[in-house]
């Protein structure tokens, strides 16, 4: 079965084709010759996922799906949420947002937060949407050079090490992309008969 994934973030597409294997394929926006950058002016993650994933099943009619990621801090009342990939500027630097993240929490004692994620998948013409979450802690500084965005940063719980200091598969473990995506794998399988 074949899926356009609603996005041009490669990292993102890796880790969604370890978490799902050959059952089904997933296609890019690049692969499937779509070149926009889909805006996401909504204040929740919910609204924003829908906007990209109708978006790009009204250009193709074909069965897609898109997600939206927001890191949340309780010290900075939900900050950046939304905002998380443009958090200090459109220029959409990783290493700028935890920059102003860092600096944000000095002196703040609370460093817990949770990343979440929301899948809009459009199957069939119908939409469905899958949530993942992963609550640990905002690290005094950056550790490791693996994954992306804020990765250096954030402690998942259960765990002493940062998602950058960890490979895919047990990054996997503790993500919240992960879950998602096993409630989206869960549900296409029910759904699709694979």
């Amino acid at each position: 079965m074949k899926l356009i994934f609603a996005t041009n973030n490669q990292n993102k597409v890796k880790e969604f084709r370890s978490l799902l294997g050959d059952q089904f394929e997933i296609v890019t926006l690049q692969e499937a010759g779509i070149d926009i950058d889909i805006p996401e002016p909504h204040d929740t993650l919910e609204a924003n996922a829908t906007e990209k994933s109708t978006t790009i099943h009204r250009m193709t009619g074909e069965n897609c799906f898109a997600e939206d990621t927001g890191l949340e801090i309780n010290a900075l009342n939900g900050a950046p949420g939304v905002l998380s990939a443009r958090y200090a500027g459109e220029q959409k630097e990783a290493a700028d947002n935890i920059v102003k993240v860092l600096k944000e929490l000095t002196g703040k004692t609370d460093r817990s937060a949770q990343f979440r994620t929301v899948i809009s998948l459009i199957l069939e013409g119908k939409e469905y949407q899958f949530e993942g979450v992963s609550k640990g802690q905002i690290t005094n500084a950056a550790t490791g050079g693996k994954g992306f965005g804020y990765d250096p940063i954030f402690v998942p719980e259960g765990t002493t090490r940062s998602f950058a200091e960890m490979e895919l598969t047990e990054k996997n473990k503790y993500s919240h992309r992960a879950r998602a995506f096993e409630k989206f794998v869960a549900f296409l399988k029910q759904t699709t008969n694979v």
